[in-house]
């Protein structure tokens, strides 16, 4: 059976994207038109319990993604291939990285979680486990993932686009599986060449913590701080987000 999933572009090389924990393949803003159509062909994927596969259910773990991402790199073709994640698309990526390490060309790892759990006090374990069933806690993460700047119509519409584009078990598993993501000593130490991009105004997953969870793991990983930007740059900055992976993923 076919994984559904939305190609952008024509080029060469083959680039896999995974969404975040509030996003799907089609939840980029107008981020992928800014993508080189001639570089890459960029394929955009979804989680089971999310967008095109909100309906399908599974254990939605970290493996099970990566499966899935190598499933339809075969279905495609692409014996090798470059990943972008967006926040829990970086453990994910990071988990096709660990299944698959000779097949990996280049990563992306945007506001990333990483290979460890993420650390969370007992506010913040309220506050992510208790978001699957309440809109107002998705509402807190994202203004303060963004740094309680941006307009709360914006907010709003990731939480709106996170309740219509995943299923609730879909959601609930997500978290999970990235929060828990345990694996560093599985991938530390591999010289992929890695993009890591963090934003300016993101306090939890910005410059301070992909330095803790990225820098010194990969020897082959640029920190890039996106200006501008809190959690979600492929609608706060789309363009400067898409001009820099374009040059990495030609380079």
């Amino acid at each position: 059976m076919s994984i559904p999933h939305r190609t952008v572009g024509h080029g060469p090389k083959t680039v896999f994207l995974l969404h975040g924990w509030f996003g799907s393949a089609d939840g980029w803003g107008s981020f992928p038109d800014y993508l080189d159509p001639e570089v890459a062909t960029w394929v955009f994927t979804d989680n089971r319990g999310y967008g095109a596969r909100v309906d399908e259910a599974g254990d939605y773990s970290l493996d099970e993604v990566a499966g899935d991402v190598l499933s339809l790199a075969d279905e495609l073709g692409a014996q090798t291939f470059s990943l972008v994640g967006h926040s829990m698309g970086g453990a994910e990526v990071l988990r096709v990285l660990a299944k698959a390490p000779d097949r990996v060309d280049k990563l992306v790892a945007i506001t990333p979680v990483g290979a460890s759990p993420t650390p969370l006090d007992e506010g913040g374990k309220d506050l992510f486990f208790g978001a699957p069933d309440d809109d107002g806690r998705r509402f807190g993460i994202i203004d303060f993932t963004t740094g309680n700047r941006l307009a709360p119509q914006f907010v709003q519409s990731i939480v709106d686009w996170s309740r219509a584009h995943s299923s609730v078990e879909g959601f609930r598993g997500a978290v999970e599986a990235w929060a828990n993501a345990d694996f560093l000593d599985e991938v530390s130490g591999n010289e992929t060449p890695m993009l890591v991009i963090p934003g300016e105004h993101d306090p939890a997953l910005g410059e301070a913590t992909v330095n803790q969870t990225y820098a010194p793991n990969f020897p082959n990983a640029t920190i890039e701080v996106m200006p501008n930007a809190g959690h979600y740059p492929m609608f706060e900055t789309p363009v400067a987000l898409a001009t820099s992976i374009n040059r990495f993923i030609a380079g």
